[in-house]
This record gives C-alpha cells, sequence and structure tokens, in this order.
C-alpha cells in the first residue's frame, strides 16, 4: 500500500526507495552521490535561470539590451545553451541515482559534449579566433559527430 507522501513521488523515485534495502554499500553510496549532484547542480540551473531572466527582462526593459546586436545574441543564447546542458545532466545524474541506469550512456555524454560544442560556436568571436583554433574545434565536433553516430542504439526490455 502506498501512502500519500509516495504516490506523489515520481514512478521511478518510488522504486528506488523500494530497491533501497537491496542495495549494496557501494550502490547506496553512488545514489547519494548522484542524489547530492542533481540537488546542487538543480541550485545552479536555478539560479542561472533566474539571472537569465532577470538580465534579459531588465535589459531590454531598460533598454540596455539590443537583441539584434550580435554580442548580446552571443551572450543570451550561449547563456541559454549553458541551461540546457545543466538540464540534460541533471536528468542523466536522475537517471544513475534513482538505479534506473546502473551506468552513464556514452550516448549521453556525447550529446552533452556535442551540446557544449556547439555553445562555443555560438559565443566564439571570429575576430578573436585563429584559424588554428577554429579548425580545432570543427575536427573535435565532427570527432564527436562521428562517435555518437557509430554508437548502436540501446534497446531495452520493458518488464
Amino acid at each position: 500500500m502506498q501512502t500519500e507522501t509516495s504516490a506523489r513521488l515520481p514512478r521511478r523515485w518510488r522504486v528506488f526507495g523500494e530497491d533501497w534495502p537491496s542495495l549494496g554499500w557501494y550502490q547506496r553510496f553512488e545514489s547519494l552521490v548522484a542524489f547530492a549532484l542533481t540537488l546542487v547542480v538543480s541550485l545552479v540551473i536555478g539560479v542561472a535561470l533566474y539571472r537569465l531572466i532577470v538580465g534579459v527582462v531588465s535589459g531590454l526593459l531598460l533598454g540596455a539590451l539590443n537583441p539584434l546586436d550580435h554580442s548580446v545574441f552571443q551572450a543570451v543564447f550561449g547563456q541559454m545553451i549553458t541551461l540546457l546542458i545543466a538540464l540534460e545532466f541533471n536528468h542523466t545524474l536522475q537517471y544513475f541515482a534513482t538505479r534506473v541506469q546502473s551506468i552513464i550512456q556514452i550516448k549521453i555524454v556525447l550529446l552533452i559534449a556535442l551540446l557544449a560544442m556547439s555553445r562555443k560556436f555560438i559565443i566564439l568571436d571570429m575576430h578573436e579566433t585563429s584559424a588554428i583554433q577554429l579548425l580545432s574545434l570543427a575536427a573535435a565536433t565532427l570527432a564527436l559527430g562521428i562517435t555518437y553516430g557509430l554508437i548502436p542504439e540501446r534497446r531495452e526490455r520493458r518488464e
């Protein structure tokens, strides 16, 4: 029988609570660390979102931000992509903390790295970047993309 509190929790957290007694000490330690990281990343996401909203709204209302200015565009969208990266990272940590996945999947790590590279290209100042730096970033992005594409999709059976 579920209590009222456990009925409000997401299913994976309820299942995790039921599985807790059967976990070994190191599995419990991993789960607690992942849970703590989830809380810390959630706090960082909340603060970053607050600062982004306050900065954009006050900048637009006070006329300090010109959304057509390239540097403003780069800064705002760089912050937005940073939040998306943090959200994806947090989502991955939640799966790990609740033992839905026992290991962090390499495709997720590659996806987060590709998002970070995309962010780098958005915030890149083309006047300050040398050709060799640009070529290096492009090669790294291509390597990540090819690696991501070569990893087969994992088909999990649902019980």
